[in-house]
């Protein structure tokens, strides 16, 4: 019966957790074991129809998962239990399954095989993530709404702006995910401790041939074990990909609050219910998920890191470890960019409330382009940043707009006319380059996207 909410299917993607299901596993280190034997045939080290033999009988279908949980039951050492079980479904060739390898040319081979897997699909959907944060970005691009800092009101931004921003973030991490891909995807063929010793004088070939059927690198060099700096690079990875998302969720919450209600997450209207016992309620849950799986993410840093040292050649510290935070990073923030992605395509925006919403502070948004205006005329900035910081509170203390308490100053009307006011009050006159750094970065991100092979 499943326990943890992955099992059970309530969190993670099919495709993803099927990955890192038993049987694909088993399956993946029958195919280190073929692989292995074939080489050792192809340099001449045991004869092609016993490579051959063993190859044809290393699937799940003749070595079933059943019968190898059955053997490592008896005996506690799961790699051997597979080592057998293919061995019976060999028959006499089976004595030459894992010549000259130990457990963890295995299990760290098939590791890698799992890991090429799964870091193919974090990128593809990376990807569409990008991709949907272009079309926002273009969409939105001269969409006026406040900037906020502090959480409080700071300068018109637009919303096209904000989603550039997160587009370049997301590009980031596909630029990472790619510089990390040959340092994370290795396998090894070394045997115990690494010297290689029992694969003989051909062993180096023997390693080449073996990752070379697998669509692998070998390591450069290792001990019984790859070393785990390269798991934690991968983890630190997804990790930091998590709290991106947590940070895009973070936000769409704070501007769906009823006294925001600038973006909401979808909600589906003909059915989802918000609350229990508060029919009225619309409440981001999704983006609330994405929010509470990063802390799972992030928490999975720690373990990864302390992963790296080992005693000597290796201990099994790592084993148990990697047993969960290996498929629960993949599964999770695989999971989560499958929802943002969701929510950001479907994000409904409410652009008369983003107007409404740059009215609040009376044009006081507007202070530092009134004073921008005051330095183009002569004013010092100095000057002119404490006559709007004392003219400000007076707009707030008096509840006066700011534009008529500009018009009742006489030091800024000995500097700006009634008309010039006007034109430093419009928000959508101080965006800056707003516009054009977003048609750059959407350029820029189209470019990086064809270099990857993407047409759209």
């Amino acid at each position: 019966m499943p326990i943890l909410p992955i099992d059970s299917g309530r969190y993670g993607t099919v495709e993803m957790r099927r990955i890192f299901e038993e049987e694909h596993r088993l399956q993946l280190m029958l195919n280190v074991e073929a692989a292995l034997a074939l080489a050792h045939a192809e340099v001449g080290n045991i004869p092609r129809s016993d490579a051959e033999r063993i190859a044809a009988s290393a699937s799940v279908e003749k070595v079933e998962l059943e019968r190898v949980k059955a053997i490592e039951k008896e005996i506690k050492h799961d790699v051997m239990a597979m080592v057998r079980a293919l061995s019976e479904a060999s028959g006499a060739s089976g004595a030459y399954v894992h010549l000259g390898a130990t457990s963890s040319d295995i299990l760290d081979t098939a590791t890698a095989l799992q890991l090429k897997e799964a870091v193919s699909l974090i990128e593809e959907k990376l990807s569409q993530l990008e991709k949907i944060l272009i079309e926002k970005a273009e969409k939105y691009r001269d969409t006026v709404m406040v900037g906020r800092t502090h959480g409080q009101h700071a300068l018109p931004t637009t919303l096209g702006f904000k989603f550039a921003v997160w587009m370049r973030e997301i590009s980031r991490h596909i630029q990472r995910l790619r510089e990390c891909r040959p340092r994370v995807l290795v396998g090894k063929m070394s045997g115990a401790v690494g010297t290689q010793a029992g694969l003989g004088k051909q062993a180096f070939k023997i390693q080449d041939l073996v990752m070379r059927k697998l669509g692998l690198k070998p390591a450069e060099i290792s001990t019984q074990i790859v070393q785990r700096d390269r798991y934690a690079e991968l983890v630190c990875l997804l990790a930091m990909v998590a709290s991106t998302l947590d940070n895009f969720a973070t936000e769409i919450r704070e501007l769906q609050r009823p006294e925001i209600a600038e973006v909401f997450e979808p909600f589906e209207r003909a059915r989802q219910v918000g609350s229990s016992t508060m029919p009225h309620k619309r409440n981001p849950i999704t983006c609330e998920r994405v929010c509470g799986l990063a802390k799972i993410m992030r928490s999975l840093v720690l373990p990864a890191l302390e992963n790296i040292p080992t005693w000597h050649e290796r201990d099994l510290t790592q084993s148990s470890a990697e047993r969960f935070l290996i498929p629960e990073t993949c599964i999770l923030v695989d999971y989560m960019l499958k929802l943002m992605t969701d929510i950001i395509a479907n994000l409904h925006v409410d652009e008369k409330r983003m107007r409404e919403n740059l009215e609040l502070t009376a044009g006081r948004v507007m202070s530092e382009s009134v004073m921008i205006a005051l330095t183009r005329k002569g004013m010092s900035r100095q000057e002119a940043h404490e006559l709007l910081r004392r003219l400000s509170l007076k707009s707030e203390r008096e509840a006066k707009p700011f534009k008529k308490v500009l018009l009742e100053d006489e030091t800024v009307r000995k500097f700006l006319g009634e008309k010039e006011i006007n034109e430093a009050l419009k928000p959508e006159n101080y965006l800056g380059t707003a516009a054009q750094q977003v048609e750059r970065m959407v350029e820029m991100t189209r470019r990086e996207r064809k270099t990857r092979g993407l047409t759209d």
